[in-house]
């Protein structure tokens, strides 16, 4: 993980977690596959993690699939960075590798911000919609690219764009492979905000969420985790159980204090 990914614990629980591969706008070859499912186990297994900040250094997000590394990782065995030979093992849970390092976002039990500039391409693309929340500057380049390649989009981008975008736009970029800016990407409902400054307000919004009740902020992330697939009856009770988790808990009571003296909270992990 080391020369593929790093991640900086800031105050308050605030997970800095930047792509580092920046000569080749961290594209994703076998070992940064590798690097960022471990960077995402790593912060599954953080104590006192409450918010993750997502982006890549360099001059961009992700820039998708390392074309000249794919050829190559398929004459590896399993386990030693061969990425496709075993697209239908659900290795990491429900997903394979490839699928994992945009899907496990969704499965840490706190909010990851996701900061995109320059090129968010094919793979790249679907690693950033597994964040909760997606800030991008207006110019970045975007692209469901898998389909100049001759490939489908298999990196969990469908069940991650399912009720951000509209069906019929989905299909015509995914088929068409056509590229689009950042402002479009917001447009559209892929992208949360557009901003000059996308890591600069990931870092600011983190901040502000970690100062909220942490149990709290990891219930309603389950709920909203659940809301495409559940019925109203399960959503309905799974309210009710949540809220039973934190109310009138220490860190609730704590919440409510810290606000009425106009000072910050201090929670208990």
């Amino acid at each position: 993980m080391k020369d593929r990914v790093s991640i900086t614990m800031l105050e308050d629980g605030v997970a800095d977690v930047r792509l580092i591969r920046t000569d080749k706008m961290n594209a994703l070859d076998p070992a940064m596959f590798a690097g960022i499912a471990e960077a995402i186990n790593t912060l599954k297994a953080t104590k006192g993690l409450r918010v993750v900040v997502l982006s890549g250094e360099g001059r961009a997000f992700c820039a998708g699939l390392d074309l000249s590394n794919f050829a190559a990782s398929e004459d590896k065995k399993p386990g030693q960075g061969n990425v496709t030979s075993n697209l239908g093992d659900r290795s990491h849970g429900i997903a394979n590798l490839a699928q994992y390092v945009a899907w496990g976002w969704r499965e840490l039990p706190v909010p990851v911000i996701a900061a995109a500039h320059g090129v968010a391409f094919g793979g790249g693309f679907q690693i950033l919609s597994g964040a909760d929340i997606r800030i991008i500057h207006p110019e970045t380049r975007c692209a469901i690219m898998e389909m100049k390649w001759g490939l489908v989009p298999d990196m969990a981008g469908f069940p991650l764009w399912r009720g951000n975008v509209r069906d019929d736009v989905l299909r015509e970029l995914t088929y068409t492979n056509r590229e689009f800016k950042g402002t479009e990407a917001h447009a559209l409902g892929f992208a949360t905000k557009v901003s000059e400054t996308p890591l600069e307000d990931a870092l600011w919004l983190a901040k502000l969420m970690a100062s909220k009740n942490p149990a709290a902020m990891q219930g309603a992330k389950r709920l909203l985790n659940a809301m495409a697939d559940s019925t109203d009856a399960e959503l309905l009770q799974m309210e009710s159980d949540e809220q039973k988790k934190v109310i009138r808990t220490p860190n609730q009571m704590e919440a409510v204090m810290a606000e009425m003296q106009k000072r910050k909270p201090v929670f208990s992990e």
